[in-house]
Protein backbone atom coordinates (compact mmCIF):
# COMPACT_ATOMS: atom_id res chain seq x y z
CA UNK A 1 0.00 0.00 0.00
CA UNK A 2 1.21 3.49 -1.10
CA UNK A 3 0.75 6.83 0.70
CA UNK A 4 -0.52 9.70 -1.01
CA UNK A 5 1.42 11.64 -3.53
CA UNK A 6 -0.15 14.80 -2.22
CA UNK A 7 2.60 17.73 -2.28
CA UNK A 8 4.00 18.82 1.19
CA UNK A 9 2.97 22.31 1.97
CA UNK A 10 6.77 23.72 2.23
CA UNK A 11 6.72 26.96 4.36
CA UNK A 12 10.43 27.14 4.70
CA UNK A 13 12.36 29.59 2.75
CA UNK A 14 15.83 27.27 1.40
CA UNK A 15 17.13 30.13 -0.52
CA UNK A 16 16.96 32.66 2.56
CA UNK A 17 18.24 29.61 4.86
CA UNK A 18 22.01 29.50 2.60
CA UNK A 19 22.08 33.07 2.70
CA UNK A 20 22.08 33.35 6.29
CA UNK A 21 24.30 31.03 6.37
CA UNK A 22 26.84 32.16 4.13
CA UNK A 23 26.19 35.31 5.92
CA UNK A 24 27.02 33.88 9.31
CA UNK A 25 30.32 32.08 7.47
CA UNK A 26 31.31 36.01 6.12
CA UNK A 27 30.92 37.13 9.49
CA UNK A 28 33.46 34.60 10.88
CA UNK A 29 35.89 35.02 8.30
CA UNK A 30 36.45 38.55 9.08
CA UNK A 31 36.44 37.69 12.78
CA UNK A 32 39.16 35.83 12.04
CA UNK A 33 41.21 39.00 9.76
CA UNK A 34 40.09 41.37 12.37
CA UNK A 35 41.32 39.53 15.59
CA UNK A 36 44.71 38.57 13.45
CA UNK A 37 43.91 34.95 14.42
CA UNK A 38 46.07 33.32 11.73
CA UNK A 39 47.01 30.14 13.16
CA UNK A 40 45.04 27.72 15.54
CA UNK A 41 47.06 27.41 19.28
CA UNK A 42 48.40 23.88 19.57
CA UNK A 43 48.72 22.32 23.49
CA UNK A 44 51.37 21.26 25.58
CA UNK A 45 51.59 17.97 23.57
CA UNK A 46 51.78 18.58 20.56
CA UNK A 47 53.77 22.02 20.57
CA UNK A 48 56.00 21.53 23.79
CA UNK A 49 55.90 24.78 26.27
CA UNK A 50 57.49 25.64 29.90
CA UNK A 51 57.73 23.56 32.93
CA UNK A 52 58.89 24.69 36.48
CA UNK A 53 59.48 22.76 39.67
CA UNK A 54 57.83 24.91 42.82
CA UNK A 55 59.62 23.41 46.35
CA UNK A 56 58.07 24.97 49.28
CA UNK A 57 59.89 27.32 51.53
CA UNK A 58 60.43 25.94 54.72
CA UNK A 59 61.52 28.42 57.85
CA UNK A 60 62.56 26.97 60.84
CA UNK A 61 59.58 25.10 63.06
CA UNK A 62 57.59 25.64 59.78
CA UNK A 63 57.78 21.86 58.99
CA UNK A 64 54.54 21.20 60.26
CA UNK A 65 52.71 23.67 57.73
CA UNK A 66 53.59 21.66 54.69
CA UNK A 67 50.84 19.56 54.85
CA UNK A 68 49.35 17.12 52.06
CA UNK A 69 46.02 19.41 52.10
CA UNK A 70 48.04 22.49 52.00
CA UNK A 71 50.50 21.30 48.86
CA UNK A 72 46.40 20.47 47.97
CA UNK A 73 44.98 23.98 48.25
CA UNK A 74 47.72 25.32 46.46
CA UNK A 75 47.66 23.23 43.35
CA UNK A 76 44.36 24.20 43.28
CA UNK A 77 44.62 28.01 43.77
CA UNK A 78 47.35 27.82 40.85
CA UNK A 79 45.15 25.74 38.70
CA UNK A 80 42.65 28.74 38.88
CA UNK A 81 44.77 31.55 38.76
CA UNK A 82 46.52 30.07 35.18
CA UNK A 83 42.60 29.16 33.84
CA UNK A 84 41.83 32.85 34.61
CA UNK A 85 44.73 33.76 32.33
CA UNK A 86 43.16 32.11 29.34
CA UNK A 87 46.03 29.38 29.58
CA UNK A 88 43.95 25.88 28.51
CA UNK A 89 45.34 22.41 28.74
CA UNK A 90 47.92 23.36 30.86
CA UNK A 91 48.75 20.67 33.96
CA UNK A 92 49.23 21.54 37.32
CA UNK A 93 50.23 18.46 39.76
CA UNK A 94 51.86 17.99 42.78
CA UNK A 95 54.63 14.87 43.35
CA UNK A 96 56.74 13.76 46.06
CA UNK A 97 55.70 13.13 49.69
CA UNK A 98 55.75 14.53 52.76
CA UNK A 99 58.35 17.53 53.05
CA UNK A 100 59.55 16.73 49.79
CA UNK A 101 56.45 17.23 47.94
CA UNK A 102 56.41 19.28 44.84
CA UNK A 103 54.08 21.24 42.68
CA UNK A 104 55.21 20.73 38.46
CA UNK A 105 53.35 23.22 36.65
CA UNK A 106 53.76 22.63 32.43
CA UNK A 107 52.72 25.47 30.70
CA UNK A 108 52.00 25.34 26.54
CA UNK A 109 53.25 27.52 24.08
CA UNK A 110 56.10 30.59 24.20
CA UNK A 111 54.30 32.55 26.86
CA UNK A 112 54.47 30.01 29.36
CA UNK A 113 57.47 32.00 30.97
CA UNK A 114 55.60 34.55 31.98
CA UNK A 115 52.70 32.56 33.10
CA UNK A 116 54.98 30.18 35.38
CA UNK A 117 56.33 33.46 36.93
CA UNK A 118 53.15 35.08 38.04
CA UNK A 119 50.99 31.39 39.51
CA UNK A 120 53.59 30.73 41.66
CA UNK A 121 53.90 34.16 43.40
CA UNK A 122 52.02 33.91 47.31
CA UNK A 123 50.14 36.84 46.52
CA UNK A 124 49.88 37.53 50.64
CA UNK A 125 48.40 41.01 50.73
CA UNK A 126 48.20 43.33 53.67
CA UNK A 127 47.72 46.54 54.45
CA UNK A 128 49.98 48.48 57.11
CA UNK A 129 50.36 51.95 58.04
CA UNK A 130 53.84 53.36 57.22
CA UNK A 131 55.66 54.56 60.87
CA UNK A 132 58.72 55.45 58.84
CA UNK A 133 60.45 55.40 55.60
CA UNK A 134 64.04 56.03 54.07
CA UNK A 135 66.33 55.94 50.84
CA UNK A 136 66.32 52.21 49.67
CA UNK A 137 70.54 51.91 50.73
CA UNK A 138 72.24 51.76 54.08
CA UNK A 139 72.24 54.61 56.54
CA UNK A 140 74.77 55.27 59.40
CA UNK A 141 72.12 55.96 62.00
CA UNK A 142 69.06 54.43 62.82
CA UNK A 143 65.64 56.10 62.54
CA UNK A 144 65.02 58.64 65.20
CA UNK A 145 62.94 56.72 67.40
CA UNK A 146 60.95 60.26 68.83
CA UNK A 147 59.63 60.21 65.09
CA UNK A 148 57.73 57.27 64.94
CA UNK A 149 55.46 55.55 67.84
CA UNK A 150 57.84 53.87 70.44
CA UNK A 151 55.53 51.22 71.41
CA UNK A 152 56.04 49.93 68.34
CA UNK A 153 59.54 50.38 67.25
CA UNK A 154 61.69 48.49 68.68
CA UNK A 155 65.64 49.03 68.97
CA UNK A 156 66.19 46.10 67.04
CA UNK A 157 63.82 46.45 64.55
CA UNK A 158 65.14 50.04 64.24
CA UNK A 159 68.49 48.69 63.66
CA UNK A 160 67.67 46.05 61.47
CA UNK A 161 65.74 49.00 59.27
CA UNK A 162 69.03 51.19 59.08
CA UNK A 163 71.31 48.23 57.75
CA UNK A 164 68.62 47.22 55.22
CA UNK A 165 70.15 48.02 51.68
CA UNK A 166 67.16 47.49 49.14
CA UNK A 167 69.98 47.63 46.15
CA UNK A 168 70.77 43.90 46.91
CA UNK A 169 68.23 41.64 44.60
CA UNK A 170 67.76 39.36 47.45
CA UNK A 171 66.02 41.70 49.45
CA UNK A 172 63.61 42.30 46.06
CA UNK A 173 62.78 38.85 46.35
CA UNK A 174 59.96 39.10 48.85
CA UNK A 175 58.86 36.57 51.36
CA UNK A 176 55.50 35.65 51.49
CA UNK A 177 55.73 34.78 55.13
CA UNK A 178 56.03 38.45 56.68
CA UNK A 179 53.93 38.07 60.03
CA UNK A 180 50.64 39.99 59.91
CA UNK A 181 50.37 40.43 63.68
CA UNK A 182 53.66 42.37 64.28
CA UNK A 183 55.70 45.14 62.78
CA UNK A 184 58.05 44.50 59.97
CA UNK A 185 60.54 46.48 57.55
CA UNK A 186 60.12 46.39 53.74
CA UNK A 187 61.69 47.60 50.46
CA UNK A 188 59.35 48.80 47.79
CA UNK A 189 59.34 46.69 44.67
CA UNK A 190 61.68 49.02 42.89
CA UNK A 191 64.43 48.91 45.62
CA UNK A 192 63.85 52.82 46.01
CA UNK A 193 62.98 52.93 49.34
CA UNK A 194 62.64 51.24 52.53
CA UNK A 195 59.80 51.35 55.10
CA UNK A 196 59.25 50.18 58.94
CA UNK A 197 55.44 49.26 58.83
CA UNK A 198 52.59 48.90 61.56
CA UNK A 199 51.06 45.32 62.18
CA UNK A 200 48.44 44.44 59.48
CA UNK A 201 45.45 45.93 59.43
CA UNK A 202 43.66 44.58 56.17
CA UNK A 203 44.07 40.78 54.76
CA UNK A 204 44.05 39.53 50.93
CA UNK A 205 41.29 37.40 52.15
CA UNK A 206 39.13 39.98 53.07
CA UNK A 207 39.00 41.14 49.34
CA UNK A 208 36.36 40.10 47.48
CA UNK A 209 36.77 40.97 44.11
CA UNK A 210 39.97 42.34 42.05
CA UNK A 211 39.98 44.23 38.75
CA UNK A 212 42.54 46.23 36.22
CA UNK A 213 41.89 49.71 35.32
CA UNK A 214 43.28 52.49 33.56
CA UNK A 215 42.92 55.94 34.94
CA UNK A 216 42.63 57.89 31.50
CA UNK A 217 43.15 61.28 33.44
CA UNK A 218 46.48 60.26 34.90
CA UNK A 219 48.32 60.05 31.72
CA UNK A 220 46.78 56.45 31.49
CA UNK A 221 48.47 54.46 34.28
CA UNK A 222 47.38 51.11 34.75
CA UNK A 223 46.25 50.30 38.39
CA UNK A 224 44.02 46.93 40.35
CA UNK A 225 40.58 48.07 41.98
CA UNK A 226 39.54 45.91 44.92
CA UNK A 227 36.84 45.88 46.77
CA UNK A 228 36.42 44.57 50.41
CA UNK A 229 34.11 42.12 51.93
CA UNK A 230 32.31 43.30 55.49
CA UNK A 231 35.22 42.57 57.14
CA UNK A 232 37.40 44.24 55.56
CA UNK A 233 35.28 47.10 54.79
CA UNK A 234 35.28 47.89 58.33
CA UNK A 235 39.14 47.55 59.08
CA UNK A 236 39.78 49.33 56.11
CA UNK A 237 37.65 52.11 57.18
CA UNK A 238 39.57 52.41 60.85
CA UNK A 239 42.96 52.40 59.60
CA UNK A 240 42.36 55.33 57.02
CA UNK A 241 40.02 57.23 59.49
CA UNK A 242 42.93 56.57 61.87
CA UNK A 243 46.08 58.41 59.74
CA UNK A 244 43.74 60.71 58.10
CA UNK A 245 44.86 63.33 61.00
CA UNK A 246 48.44 62.23 61.45
CA UNK A 247 51.63 63.43 60.25
CA UNK A 248 53.97 62.50 57.64
CA UNK A 249 54.82 59.77 57.12
CA UNK A 250 52.34 58.23 59.11
CA UNK A 251 49.26 59.15 57.29
CA UNK A 252 50.34 56.59 54.73
CA UNK A 253 49.25 52.99 54.53
CA UNK A 254 51.33 50.59 52.70
CA UNK A 255 49.89 48.13 50.24
CA UNK A 256 52.46 45.47 50.62
CA UNK A 257 52.33 41.83 48.09
CA UNK A 258 54.43 39.00 49.06
CA UNK A 259 56.64 41.34 51.78
CA UNK A 260 57.23 43.80 49.35
CA UNK A 261 55.81 47.80 49.39
CA UNK A 262 53.78 48.00 45.47
CA UNK A 263 52.80 51.56 47.05
CA UNK A 264 52.10 53.65 49.92
CA UNK A 265 49.53 56.60 49.26
CA UNK A 266 48.78 59.07 51.54
CA UNK A 267 45.60 59.05 52.97
CA UNK A 268 43.78 62.17 52.82
CA UNK A 269 40.37 61.48 54.28
CA UNK A 270 38.58 58.51 55.60
CA UNK A 271 37.46 55.43 53.28
CA UNK A 272 34.35 53.80 54.51
CA UNK A 273 33.18 52.51 51.24
CA UNK A 274 35.51 49.38 50.95
CA UNK A 275 36.92 50.30 47.95
CA UNK A 276 40.84 50.67 47.77
CA UNK A 277 43.19 50.62 44.28
CA UNK A 278 46.60 49.67 44.04
CA UNK A 279 48.64 51.99 41.85
CA UNK A 280 52.57 51.46 41.19
CA UNK A 281 53.65 52.27 37.12
CA UNK A 282 51.75 48.92 36.19
CA UNK A 283 51.70 48.16 32.73
CA UNK A 284 48.81 46.86 31.20
CA UNK A 285 49.85 42.96 31.49
CA UNK A 286 51.14 43.24 35.17
CA UNK A 287 48.01 45.16 36.41
CA UNK A 288 45.37 42.16 34.77
CA UNK A 289 47.57 39.65 36.08
CA UNK A 290 47.96 40.67 39.59
CA UNK A 291 44.15 41.09 39.43
CA UNK A 292 43.80 37.45 38.90
CA UNK A 293 45.92 35.91 40.74
CA UNK A 294 44.32 38.34 44.08
CA UNK A 295 40.86 37.05 42.68
CA UNK A 296 41.58 33.12 44.24
CA UNK A 297 43.41 34.35 47.60
CA UNK A 298 46.71 33.87 48.38
CA UNK A 299 48.88 30.53 48.26
CA UNK A 300 48.98 28.62 51.64
CA UNK A 301 52.70 28.15 51.55
CA UNK A 302 55.72 30.23 50.18
CA UNK A 303 57.85 28.79 47.11
CA UNK A 304 61.01 28.71 45.51
CA UNK A 305 61.16 28.27 42.00
CA UNK A 306 63.19 26.05 40.74
CA UNK A 307 64.90 25.87 37.22
CA UNK A 308 62.70 26.97 34.29
CA UNK A 309 62.88 24.43 31.59
CA UNK A 310 61.33 24.11 28.27
CA UNK A 311 59.47 20.91 27.31
CA UNK A 312 59.32 19.31 24.34
CA UNK A 313 56.54 17.81 22.23
CA UNK A 314 55.80 14.51 24.49
CA UNK A 315 54.05 13.34 21.23
CA UNK A 316 55.97 14.97 18.49
CA UNK A 317 55.18 15.73 14.81
CA UNK A 318 54.73 12.25 14.19
CA UNK A 319 51.71 11.66 16.23
CA UNK A 320 50.36 15.37 15.06
CA UNK A 321 50.50 14.15 11.37
CA UNK A 322 49.11 10.35 12.07
CA UNK A 323 46.06 12.77 13.75
CA UNK A 324 45.59 14.28 11.21
CA UNK A 325 45.80 11.68 8.16
CA UNK A 326 43.60 9.61 10.09
CA UNK A 327 40.62 13.16 9.80
CA UNK A 328 41.59 12.97 6.00
CA UNK A 329 40.97 8.90 5.56
CA UNK A 330 37.59 9.33 7.39
CA UNK A 331 36.50 12.43 5.63
CA UNK A 332 38.30 10.59 2.26
CA UNK A 333 36.12 7.58 2.61
CA UNK A 334 32.76 9.20 3.68
CA UNK A 335 33.50 11.20 0.56
CA UNK A 336 33.44 8.16 -1.44
CA UNK A 337 30.80 6.15 0.25
CA UNK A 338 28.72 9.45 -0.78
CA UNK A 339 28.78 9.24 -3.96
CA UNK A 340 29.03 5.39 -4.71
CA UNK A 341 26.10 4.86 -2.60
CA UNK A 342 24.36 8.43 -3.46
CA UNK A 343 26.09 9.38 -6.69
CA UNK A 344 24.77 13.18 -7.25
CA UNK A 345 23.17 13.19 -4.16
CA UNK A 346 26.29 12.47 -2.14
CA UNK A 347 27.54 15.55 -3.41
CA UNK A 348 25.03 17.38 -0.65
CA UNK A 349 27.18 15.50 2.19
CA UNK A 350 30.43 16.10 0.71
CA UNK A 351 29.67 19.82 0.65
CA UNK A 352 28.41 20.05 3.71
CA UNK A 353 30.96 18.30 5.22
CA UNK A 354 33.55 20.81 3.92
CA UNK A 355 30.71 23.76 5.52
CA UNK A 356 30.96 21.91 8.48
CA UNK A 357 35.02 21.46 8.51
CA UNK A 358 35.18 25.60 7.96
CA UNK A 359 33.02 26.38 10.69
CA UNK A 360 35.02 24.41 12.80
CA UNK A 361 38.23 25.33 12.13
CA UNK A 362 37.48 29.07 12.07
CA UNK A 363 35.82 28.04 15.45
CA UNK A 364 39.43 26.74 17.00
CA UNK A 365 41.19 29.70 15.52
CA UNK A 366 38.82 32.38 17.30
CA UNK A 367 38.64 30.25 20.41
CA UNK A 368 42.35 30.20 20.62
CA UNK A 369 42.31 34.05 20.24
CA UNK A 370 39.36 34.56 22.64
CA UNK A 371 39.73 32.51 25.42
CA UNK A 372 43.23 30.59 25.13
CA UNK A 373 41.46 27.06 23.67
CA UNK A 374 44.80 25.14 22.76
CA UNK A 375 43.98 21.61 20.56
CA UNK A 376 45.42 18.71 21.72
CA UNK A 377 45.61 15.04 20.12
CA UNK A 378 42.71 14.35 22.12
CA UNK A 379 41.08 17.42 20.62
CA UNK A 380 41.45 16.43 17.31
CA UNK A 381 40.66 12.67 18.07
CA UNK A 382 36.89 14.68 19.24
CA UNK A 383 37.01 16.16 15.83
CA UNK A 384 37.43 13.27 13.81
CA UNK A 385 34.95 11.22 16.16
CA UNK A 386 32.41 14.26 15.18
CA UNK A 387 32.84 13.40 11.47
CA UNK A 388 30.90 9.97 11.77
CA UNK A 389 28.54 11.91 14.20
CA UNK A 390 27.82 14.16 10.83
CA UNK A 391 27.89 11.44 8.33
CA UNK A 392 25.05 9.97 10.42
CA UNK A 393 22.99 12.92 10.50
CA UNK A 394 22.88 12.90 6.15
CA UNK A 395 22.29 9.20 6.24
CA UNK A 396 19.49 9.35 8.21
CA UNK A 397 17.67 11.99 5.91
CA UNK A 398 18.35 10.52 3.15
CA UNK A 399 17.68 7.18 4.07
CA UNK A 400 14.09 8.80 4.93
CA UNK A 401 13.88 10.49 1.62
CA UNK A 402 14.62 7.06 0.06
CA UNK A 403 11.67 5.41 2.24
CA UNK A 404 9.30 8.46 1.25
CA UNK A 405 9.90 7.61 -2.51
CA UNK A 406 9.30 4.25 -2.32
CA UNK A 407 6.12 4.50 -0.75
CA UNK A 408 5.04 6.59 -3.89
CA UNK A 409 6.00 10.06 -3.09
CA UNK A 410 7.52 12.17 -5.47
CA UNK A 411 11.13 13.37 -4.73
CA UNK A 412 9.50 17.30 -3.93
CA UNK A 413 7.59 15.65 -1.63
CA UNK A 414 9.63 12.94 -0.04
CA UNK A 415 12.60 15.31 0.38
CA UNK A 416 9.67 17.66 3.01
CA UNK A 417 7.97 14.43 4.35
CA UNK A 418 11.72 12.48 5.08
CA UNK A 419 12.91 15.67 6.82
CA UNK A 420 9.89 16.27 9.34
CA UNK A 421 10.66 12.44 10.39
CA UNK A 422 14.50 12.69 10.42
CA UNK A 423 15.36 15.95 11.86
CA UNK A 424 13.74 14.53 15.64
CA UNK A 425 16.17 11.35 15.04
CA UNK A 426 19.47 14.11 14.05
CA UNK A 427 18.43 16.13 17.36
CA UNK A 428 17.92 13.57 19.75
CA UNK A 429 21.29 11.39 18.41
CA UNK A 430 23.36 15.00 18.52
CA UNK A 431 22.13 15.97 22.01
CA UNK A 432 22.81 12.35 23.24
CA UNK A 433 26.58 13.72 22.18
CA UNK A 434 26.12 16.94 23.45
CA UNK A 435 25.71 16.03 26.91
CA UNK A 436 28.24 12.88 27.33
CA UNK A 437 30.85 15.76 26.05
CA UNK A 438 29.34 18.30 28.76
CA UNK A 439 29.55 15.36 31.41
CA UNK A 440 32.67 14.19 30.49
CA UNK A 441 34.44 17.95 30.48
CA UNK A 442 32.82 18.86 34.07
CA UNK A 443 33.92 15.45 35.30
CA UNK A 444 37.09 14.74 33.33
CA UNK A 445 40.73 16.48 33.86
CA UNK A 446 43.84 16.93 31.43
CA UNK A 447 43.40 15.83 27.59
CA UNK A 448 39.71 14.19 28.15
CA UNK A 449 38.69 17.42 28.48
CA UNK A 450 39.84 18.77 25.39
CA UNK A 451 38.66 15.73 23.73
CA UNK A 452 34.95 16.57 25.62
CA UNK A 453 35.31 20.39 24.01
CA UNK A 454 36.11 19.24 20.90
CA UNK A 455 33.42 16.59 20.27
CA UNK A 456 30.44 18.83 21.52
CA UNK A 457 31.41 21.66 19.42
CA UNK A 458 31.94 19.73 16.31
CA UNK A 459 28.48 18.10 17.56
CA UNK A 460 26.72 21.93 17.38
CA UNK A 461 28.54 22.63 13.68
CA UNK A 462 26.64 19.35 13.03
CA UNK A 463 23.40 20.27 14.00
CA UNK A 464 23.65 24.10 12.10
CA UNK A 465 24.86 22.67 8.97
CA UNK A 466 22.24 19.83 8.70
CA UNK A 467 19.28 22.52 9.53
CA UNK A 468 21.04 25.75 7.67
CA UNK A 469 22.96 24.06 4.75
CA UNK A 470 22.39 20.20 4.39
CA UNK A 471 18.26 20.57 4.10
CA UNK A 472 18.06 23.84 2.41
CA UNK A 473 20.33 22.46 -0.63
CA UNK A 474 18.78 19.30 -0.81
CA UNK A 475 14.99 21.00 -1.23
CA UNK A 476 16.67 22.86 -3.75
CA UNK A 477 17.94 20.40 -5.96
CA UNK A 478 14.79 17.86 -5.42
CA UNK A 479 13.41 21.34 -7.91
CA UNK A 480 16.37 20.70 -10.67
CA UNK A 481 15.29 18.62 -13.59
CA UNK A 482 18.39 16.34 -13.22
CA UNK A 483 17.45 15.04 -9.86
CA UNK A 484 13.28 15.44 -10.10
CA UNK A 485 13.43 13.45 -13.71
CA UNK A 486 15.05 10.39 -11.87
CA UNK A 487 18.65 10.50 -13.75
CA UNK A 488 20.59 7.64 -13.46
CA UNK A 489 23.55 9.46 -12.15
CA UNK A 490 21.79 11.46 -9.39
CA UNK A 491 21.60 9.00 -7.09
CA UNK A 492 17.27 9.35 -6.67
CA UNK A 493 16.37 7.31 -9.85
CA UNK A 494 13.91 4.55 -9.43
CA UNK A 495 16.53 1.79 -9.66
CA UNK A 496 18.84 3.25 -6.81
CA UNK A 497 15.65 3.33 -4.99
CA UNK A 498 14.59 0.06 -5.40
CA UNK A 499 11.78 1.13 -7.56
CA UNK A 500 10.53 -1.09 -10.36
CA UNK A 501 8.58 1.88 -11.81
CA UNK A 502 10.48 5.23 -12.93
CA UNK A 503 10.35 8.28 -10.07
CA UNK A 504 6.66 9.97 -10.44
CA UNK A 505 6.85 13.63 -11.11
CA UNK A 506 4.89 16.32 -9.46
CA UNK A 507 2.33 18.15 -11.56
Amino acid sequence: MSTSNKPVKNSTRPGRTLVVLALILLSLVAAVFISGATSVRLGLDLRGGTSVTLQPRIAPGDDGKVTAEAIDQAVSIIRQRVNSLGVAESEVAAQGSGTNRQIIISIPGDTGRRVVELVGQTAELRFRQVLATAAGTPSDAPTDPTATPAAAVTPELNAQFAALDCTKPENLQGTGTDNADSPIIACDRTGGAKYILEKAEVLGRQVSKATAGIDQQGGNAWFVSLVFNGEGTKAFSDITTRVTSLPAPQNQVAIVLDGLVVSAPRINEPIPSGNAQITGSFTQLEAKDLANVLKYGALPLAFDRGEIQQVSPTLGAEQLDAGLLAGLLGFLLIFLYSLLYYRGLGLVSVTSLLVAGALVYMSFLLLGKWIGFTLTLAGIAGAIVAIGITADSFIVYFERIRDEVRDGRSLRSAVETGWTKARRTIVVADFVSIISAILLYIFAVGGVRGFAFTLGLTTLVDLLVVFGFTKPLTVLLARMKFFNSGHSLSGVSAKSFGNVSHVEKEA
